[in-house]
C-alpha cells in the first residue's frame, strides 16, 4: 500500500495520509534546526526539568544556566 493511501488520525482528530505526515514531521524538523542556539539549549534544561519531575527521578542532571 502505498504511502498516499494509507490514512492515519492524529492527536488532534485530522485524519491525513502518512505522506502528509511525514511531510509535517520534515517541515518540523526544519523549522527546529533553523532555532537559534540560546532557544534550543532553553528548550533541552526545559526537557531536563521535566525529566526530573517525572517519576522523581534523583539521577538527571537540569543544567543551571545564568542569563547574561
Amino acid at each position: 500500500m502505498s504511502e498516499e493511501k494509507i490514512k492515519i488520525l492524529t492527536k488532534d482528530n485530522r485524519i491525513i495520509t502518512l505522506k502528509e505526515l511525514f511531510e509535517e514531521q520534515e517541515k518540523t524538523h526544519k523549522e527546529q534546526a533553523s532555532l537559534p542556539f540560546e532557544e534550543k539549549i532553553r528548550i533541552l534544561v526545559e526537557l531536563q526539568k521535566l525529566a526530573l519531575n517525572w517519576g522523581n527521578r534523583k539521577n538527571v542532571i537540569v543544567w543551571d544556566i545564568k542569563d547574561v
